[in-house]
């Protein structure tokens, strides 16, 4: 029940990270039916503070746009499956189930990405053929690795120049 209770309070921040709610809908009336909910689930119940938050922790360490993009597709996958066992005939559930549908058609890039973490954490790197598989990639792992650090790299001696400290 906590995690059901608590997870609510982070609604709010994952349909305003979209600017989505800011366009399509009341973010006044979105507000009233996550109030309608934490009723619904008691969540001003003491357990709730229990062990600190459930997502706002997590998506804090998740700096890029891209990154959070597929943290939030999880989130908004794991909110639609809480409200699944809920009462649908009550208006404020259906608007916010509504919005996360819409969310999460927004976010289907991340969760292509987050399958693509799942199926990486699956691989038997154990089994010959994918460490063969492997060692034929793992040059091109290292340059696109390089690529990444190296821009960064530049970025920084750019700014550094520019920035006059």
């Amino acid at each position: 029940m906590a995690f059901q209770t608590y997870s609510l309070f982070v609604l709010s921040f994952i349909m305003i990270s979209f600017g989505h709610v800011e366009n399509s809908l009341n973010l006044r009336q979105l507000q009233k039916d996550i109030d309608q909910l934490k009723a619904d689930f008691n969540s001003s119940h003491s357990d709730v503070a229990d062990g600190g938050p459930i997502f706002m922790g997590r998506l804090s360490s998740w700096t890029e746009r891209n990154e959070k993009r597929i943290i939030l597709s999880l989130i908004v996958s794991m909110y639609l499956k809480m409200l699944e066992s809920t009462d649908r005939s009550k208006a404020h559930v259906r608007n916010i189930t509504e919005e996360l549908y819409t969310l999460k058609e927004s976010l289907s890039d991340g969760s292509r990405k987050m399958e693509d973490l799942k199926n990486l954490t699956k691989l038997q790197m154990s089994d010959l053929k994918i460490q063969r598989k492997a060692v034929n990639e793992l040059f091109y792992v290292l340059q696109k690795l390089g690529d990444t650090s190296s821009s960064h790299e530049r970025k920084r001696r750019q700014f550094q120049r520019l920035c006059k400290c």
